[in-house]
């Protein structure tokens, strides 16, 4: 990844996803999920080796305090702080983060409040020289999820509810600092919220004017400005609060010295009363109208960050700090979003608006907010590091994250491409009107991604698949360059300069190997060293591609990465073979092992033969004593980019979770088929009369932590294509 060198004008700040939400009396730690109170140091010296001036840091409330009067242990964070400070690192401490406090809490008698004031004088007196606080993360959006939707605790449904908990909160983070600073004067507010905004069609603007008055509601309570002037005061007073409710906050009144502003790619709303044009899931109302609320993006009608930023600086002219950056997409629509973002804060720096930072979020990832943190279902989205392996794996926003903190450019290919919502695709619901037209595609000269392998299986899958990720690559086949010739594969890097090669050619008919030997090790073992090697020489990353039979079977549960190979077939030589060659020539390439793979866009595979054989009533045969872990090949493939633009190295294996039969897969597929197997039979291995000897188990895991969905996800993903493509 080519670096440059420019002048860094936002400084870069980190943060932990760091959510403690209670959903009934059930509680949901990020922190725990991610494995961070047991890493603890080693964290620490991995977000200060990317070179952060601030790290949004849980000091919680719900954590520290769980019973009232009880005694706090402050043990394990005053040693992180400690570390963050020896590191140059100054904390922004957070107090409650998406949580209502701990059970003895409560948002509605004063007790939250009050509460939080008295936990934020004792984090005080422990750490006096923390300098930034914030005592409440995003209020309006935890009071809308507790108070107004119901999402979590203590579950409301009413708009009198979220009110009360919005002044709760707005309320405690007031005493919260005002203990704080009895102890440090200097002491600071940065207050986060997500800020959005809404555009509707012309029926419900009223209602979009509405939303986008109440989007500024904390910041508005926080500095003591509701009152009879205030554009919501009838809106306030009518739902049931009172003008003894905004007392207290005329006589303290607390601006935050840092506006945190969160944008996400959801934050922007479109609200049209059509409802026939949108998913069911979509529609609500206000009691007067019925309409659906989707994403400002996908009608084209998001205006995007450097309108929002700008409209907060102009409103209030205090200084602004992007708090959470962070999308969950496939990686170079990550890093294309971070760049989004900090190209934003920075056009808007040079323009004078005092924008202090741009927030790297979610250093480790964050679990389950695809259900709203309202139940573990198990969905882990990857930040700057992944946490699923047994030490965090650092992705390609690491480097991007260094680069800009050290104040030096970051170039990619990949990020000559606008990102996703910046595409044609992002439109899903076309409304036939003035929408905002899409920016022209950028016309780039883009060092391109070479998938070697025009015409097999895996080389189809990634073109479509880079096609959709805007990724610029070239497939090449046999007639394009000599795989097995050193010199033709330079003429071809030389005449391409790619960053990267993606080698899916192969020899892969097993039994007909045995007798041609060498033409399988030609293909499978000579070409990708001598494709490895070329890549190394000219600097350019190498990806091949390995299989499940190099091993014997023998062992009876999952193969792991640093397993002993022992193949029992000539396929499964020349494959074991390419490992060793391709390590030994090029030790930063990436070999995936994979095994039995299927996919929605071919007919070469098992799934697609059973199909076709149930379909016709013919008869079909699958041994039920040989154990695999098939894979869909559309996982594998994303899974293949996102680890080639990690840089990861070595051998992974990728397979989707699970285990099965060929038998029982055979069933499975009739049974989702809508099939009668009337002619399927199952057998043994030997009676298949195979040429060429298999393992009857090689089902694959990683202990590199990376896994694809699971089995009974693929299969489902699978016939769901096959109804797209009838």
């Amino acid at each position: 990844m080519k670096k440059g060198s420019t002048k860094n004008n936002v400084e870069i700040w980190g943060g932990l996803e760091c959510s403690l939400n209670r959903v009934e009396n059930n509680y949901m730690d990020q922190l725990v999920l991610s494995g961070h109170y047991k890493r603890g140091q080693e964290d620490i010296t991995r977000f200060a080796e990317l070179g952060f001036k601030a790290l949004r840091y849980p000091v919680l409330w719900e954590k520290h305090a769980p019973e009232k009067d009880g005694d706090i242990d402050w043990s394990y964070t005053k040693e992180r702080l400690l570390e963050m400070n020896q590191a140059g690192i100054q904390p922004i401490a957070g107090l409650v983060h998406h949580g209502s406090g701990p059970a003895y809490a409560d948002f509605f008698d004063g007790s939250f409040a009050e509460g939080l004031g008295t936990f934020a004088g004792k984090v005080a007196e422990q750490f006096p020289w923390i300098e930034y606080y914030t005592p409440v993360n995003e209020p309006l959006t935890t009071a809308r999820f507790c108070g107004l939707y119901g999402h979590w605790f203590p579950h409301k449904k009413t708009t009198l509810d979220f009110l009360k908990i919005l002044l709760a909160e707005c309320k405690g983070t007031i005493l919260a600092m005002q203990a704080i600073r009895r102890v440090n004067p200097n002491a600071k507010l940065v207050q986060t919220e997500d800020l959005g905004k809404t555009q509707s069609s012309h029926k419900l603007r009223y209602q979009a004017d509405f939303e986008n008055k109440r989007r500024w509601l904390s910041f508005d309570i926080l500095s003591g400005k509701i009152n009879e002037n205030h554009s919501l005061w009838n809106y306030l007073l009518h739902e049931g609060l009172t003008k003894e409710d905004f007392i207290f906050f005329a006589e303290n009144p607390c601006p935050p010295d840092v506006m945190g502003i969160n944008y996400y790619i959801t934050s922007e709303r479109y609200l049209d009363e059509r409802i026939e044009k949108f998913p069911q899931h979509c529609v609500g109302g206000n009691g007067s109208d019925r309409y659906a609320d989707v994403e400002a993006v996908r009608v084209g009608k998001n205006e995007g960050p450097e309108v929002l930023f700008k409209e907060v600086w102009e409103r209030f002219h205090l200084p602004i700090a992007v708090t959470e950056v962070h999308l969950h997409c496939t990686r170079e629509e990550q890093l294309r979003w971070f760049s989004y973002i900090w190209q934003a804060v920075n056009n808007l720096k040079q323009e004078g608006a005092d924008i202090r930072a741009i927030t790297a979020w979610a250093l480790l990832g964050s679990f389950d907010w695809c259900s709203l943190l309202t139940k573990p279902v198990g969905i882990y989205e990857p930040g700057l590091f992944d946490v699923r392996a047994a030490e965090p794996r650092p992705t390609a926003l690491t480097k991007m994250v260094k680069s800009l903190a050290s104040g030096i450019d970051f170039r990619h290919p990949v990020l000559e491409k606008e990102g996703w919502w910046n595409r044609p695709c992002a439109v899903i619901y076309d409304l036939e009107e003035n929408r905002i037209l899409m920016p022209e595609g950028k016309k780039t000269t883009e060092r391109p991604l070479i998938i070697i392998g025009k015409t097999g299986t895996l080389g189809k899958a990634f073109s479509r698949i880079c096609d959709c990720r805007a990724i610029r690559h070239i497939v090449l086949g046999r007639e394009d360059v000599d795989i097995s010739n050193v010199a033709d594969i330079e003429r071809m890097v030389k005449q391409y300069d790619p960053w990267a090669i993606i080698n899916t050619a192969g020899y892969v008919r097993v039994d007909e190997a045995e007798k041609d030997a060498e033409s399988c090790f030609l293909i499978n073992s000579v070409a990708p060293k001598h494709l490895s090697a070329v890549c190394r020489k000219l600097g350019v990353q190498f990806v091949t591609y390995s299989s499940d039979l190099v091993f014997d079977g023998k062992k009876k549960n999952p193969y792991l990465e640093s397993d002993l190979v022992s193949p029992l077939n000539v396929y499964g030589h020349s494959k074991a073979m390419a490992e060793d060659n391709v390590l030994k020539n090029h030790p930063d390439s990436l070999i995936i092992r994979t095994s039995a793979f299927f996919g929605p866009w071919d007919q070469y595979n098992f799934v697609h033969d059973a199909l076709k054989a149930f379909k016709n009533e013919q008869a079909f045969i699958a041994p039920d004593d040989v154990t695999i872990s098939p894979t869909y090949v559309p996982d594998l493939v994303h899974t293949s980019l996102d680890l080639l633009l990690d840089e990861a190295s070595g051998i992974w294996n990728i397979s989707n979770k699970g285990s099965i039969s060929w038998a029982l897969l055979a069933s499975e597929v009739a049974k989702r088929g809508g099939y009668n197997p009337r002619h399927f039979k199952a057998v043994s291995l030997s009676e298949m009369n195979f040429i060429a000897s298999r393992p009857s188990y090689s089902v694959l895991t990683s202990e590199k932590g990376f896994e694809l969905p699971s089995l009974e996800h693929a299969l489902d993903t699978f016939f769901r294509e096959q109804e797209m493509i009838r």
